[in-house]
């Protein structure tokens, strides 16, 4: 989603969060932090590697009106006068923490960093950072005492993954200025989503991609699999699979002629979309644009493995919507009182 090769890290200051439920205090620094050269290069990777493969963006929300969004009205504010930068950092901790009501919710330590150079859809902008680190990891640390070497265990920030964080760019569209966000400590959707960014996911195709497969993919498992089959849901979530990737578009008339072969099973897919629509609050479009960078995040994440109760597994290649259909054919054995599988195949891999 963004391209970090000539980003620099302007200005980045850290505080700490409480928790409110507990009733905490936060901890703020005076002043910004002073990389020497080997933090700053460990440091920028560690910040905005996670992003890199985000496919799906936010923008600001409100009830009333969207620039009373707090987070909305300091980034602007920040954006437009850079003096403001650690006023507006604690501004956004204390938001942070009005957030933390439940006794689930993490203290850490915040980072907030103004970012130049970040490249967003081929466009050079600024970026504002706020990541917050919830879990810290042991760690040996050596020392020299008496002319002796010994070792004290500490704790400590690790560099191999990002809690929570979010990017928010100086750059907007017909829908909003553009929030990138990434959730690694997911206990608590709304915390960070709805309550302290208060954003929703962009009108665009990304989102048109991942909701209608996630409709399939519910659909499948709701429907499909108790009804028909484990070899039924795979059928179709292969097929579904195979319609994106063939298709630049999709026509939701045109997906269940392609797929269905059955009049009832198109009744009562439209039937699951308008429970699906009521249930998530989301609007499922007939017609879009395939997202080719959500089909091949999401198709990771469809289920196309057949357990049986003998301590066999049968998995389909999500990417072969015929395989299953040609090479596995489903029966009784009337003897055994068994249901089967056969399979067919030339040689094995």
């Amino acid at each position: 989603m963004i391209k970090r090769t000539r980003v620099e890290i302007s200005k980045c200051i850290l505080h700490k969060v409480a928790n409110k439920h507990n009733s905490g205090s936060n901890s703020f620094s005076e002043n910004l932090i002073r990389f020497d050269e080997d933090s700053y290069e460990l440091m920028l990777p560690f910040l905005l590697k996670p992003f890199a493969n985000v496919t799906q963006s936010y923008r600001f929300s409100h009830h009333s009106d969207v620039r009373l969004n707090e987070m909305n009205s300091y980034a602007a504010e920040v954006f437009k006068d850079e003096t403001t930068f650690i006023a507006h950092s604690k501004n956004i901790v204390n938001h942070l923490y009005e957030q933390s009501n439940a006794p689930q919710i993490k203290t850490g330590d915040v980072l907030i960093v103004f970012f130049d150079g970040i490249e967003y859809k081929d466009v050079l902008t600024e970026g504002i950072g706020i990541f917050k680190i919830e879990s810290k990891v042991d760690f040996f640390q050596t020392y020299l005492e008496d002319d002796s070497f010994d070792v004290v265990v500490q704790k400590g920030i690790s560099t191999k993954k990002l809690d929570k964080g979010c990017l928010i760019l100086n750059t907007s569209d017909t829908e909003g200025t553009v929030v990138l966000s990434i959730d690694n400590n997911n206990y608590d959707a709304k915390y960070w989503i709805n309550n302290f960014l208060n954003v929703q996911f962009a009108d665009d195709k990304n989102q048109h991609t991942q909701n209608y497969l996630e409709l399939c993919k519910d659909f499948s498992e709701e429907v499909l699999k108790p009804e028909y089959g484990k070899h039924e849901q795979s059928n179709f979530l292969s097929s579904t699979v195979d319609y994106f990737k063939e298709n630049d578009t999709v026509d939701i008339h045109q997906f269940k002629e392609e797929i269905f072969e059955e009049e009832n099973h198109k009744t009562q897919f439209d039937d699951y979309k308008k429970q699906f629509e009521s249930l998530n609050d989301v609007l499922v479009r007939n017609n879009f644009d395939v997202s080719d960078a959500v089909l091949k995040k999401e198709k990771k994440k469809l289920n196309t493995l057949i357990k049986l109760d003998t301590n066999i597994q049968i998995r389909i290649d999500i990417d072969a919507p015929d395989a299953s259909s040609e090479y596995l054919e489903k029966g009784y054995d009337e003897e055994k009182k068994m249901k089967y599988y056969k399979v067919y195949f030339n040689e094995e891999k």
